[in-house]
């Protein structure tokens, strides 16, 4: 599931790969690009921008793409057998001498100047492992809608630029309260730490080939993917319920002891827990 570390860490593999490089196979498998040809310009740089990848080449053309849920990018050696998934789900190949990127399942991929890329990101939020962070502004972002539940605010990309499900449940964790919490009912304490938070958790990742959250050996998450089996904190089961704003739910999962805070009853609806969990 790409989220701001695996981006970060996309982008890097495709620097190394093609950054300095001149494209010698450029081939855009979607209807809107079909007739673009980029071979013969040199591949500038490859800079990632929360979610999105920016893949900059001569002449002020900017490759714009988004993973979402199951795109990727494959970078392969001259020669060897490409492995990312079937012909058919290829969407883009840009190739040098060298080296050969393939883009698969791409739900977003366009091309556009480099002046324009702001059409593309600038409505994102602060960027968590870029060098426009900015806490402070990414803290305002989150406290704009005090009704929304934490969860929501925390994957939407305008208030900061990274977070995705896995570290939305984890953060919530960590904080002791659950998703469905009002940003608004966030402790004044425990808002001031979000930021921070969430950049150290990125931070931490964006090198390792393995998500950690918990430090603690043989057990990586604290409660992402761990539905029914015992919180690592007080031994309680997790829970898992859907989350979202009516245009996609999330599998979203939490400790009921150790995170206070509204929860779904099992019927669906959001009821106002207990003030549970770690002060």
């Amino acid at each position: 599931m790409p989220e701001g570390d695996t981006v970060w860490q996309a982008a890097r593999r495709l620097h190394d790969a093609l950054a300095g490089e001149v494209l010698i196979r450029s081939d855009f498998r979607v209807p809107r690009y079909a007739t673009a040809d980029l071979t013969g310009r040199v591949v500038l740089d490859v800079t990632p921008r929360g979610k999105h990848l920016l893949t900059r080449v001569e002449g002020g053309l900017t490759v714009h793409s988004h993973l979402r849920m199951d795109g990727s990018w494959k970078v392969f050696a001259a020669g060897q057998r490409w492995s990312g998934g079937p012909a058919h789900q290829i969407r883009v190949i840009l190739g040098t001498t060298g080296r050969t990127a393939v883009g698969y399942r791409l739900p977003v991929l366009e091309i556009l100047r480099t002046a324009d890329e702001e059409r593309a990101v600038g409505h994102l939020g602060p960027d968590l492992l870029g060098p426009d962070w900015d806490p402070g502004r990414a803290l305002v972002n989150l406290r704009a809608d005090p009704a929304r539940p934490l969860g929501e605010a925390l994957l939407d990309q305008r208030n900061l630029a990274g977070v995705g499900n896995v570290y939305k449940c984890e953060l919530c964790f960590l904080l002791g309260v659950t998703p469905w919490l009002p940003v608004g009912d966030l402790p004044a304490a425990r808002a001031v730490q979000l930021p921070a938070l969430a950049k150290k958790l990125l931070e931490a990742n964006r090198d390792r080939p393995i998500r950690r959250t918990t430090g603690l050996r043989g057990q990586d998450l604290f409660v992402y993917g761990r539905a029914s089996r015992p919180c690592l904190r007080c031994g309680t089961p997790v829970r898992l319920a859907d989350q979202g704003d009516g245009s996609r739910e999330r599998p979203t999962y939490w400790c009921p002891t150790c995170q206070a805070g509204p929860a779904p009853r099992p019927g669906g609806s959001v009821g106002t827990g207990r003030r549970r969990g770690r002060r």
